[in-house]
């Protein structure tokens, strides 16, 4: 029975010192990850209120405060 034990703890040492790798193309990485940065900005830049010449809008408060 201790060849069977032996046996079974040197087939799992050589079953776990195998390594899948998986290589993605650096180009299509690359693009995709622009892609999704400019689907981001867009959504902020949507969100944000107009201003005028890119100056910062007043708040009321601040209004109040003159």
């Amino acid at each position: 029975m201790s060849k069977y034990l032996i046996l079974l703890m040197f087939s799992s040492i050589i079953a776990g010192c195998v390594t899948i790798n998986i290589y993605f193309p650096a180009a299509a990485t690359e693009k995709a990850a622009d892609k999704i940065i400019d689907e981001v900005w867009q959504i902020q830049k949507s969100e944000q209120p107009a201003t005028e010449a890119g100056k910062p809008a007043a708040n009321s408060t601040q209004k109040e405060m003159k």
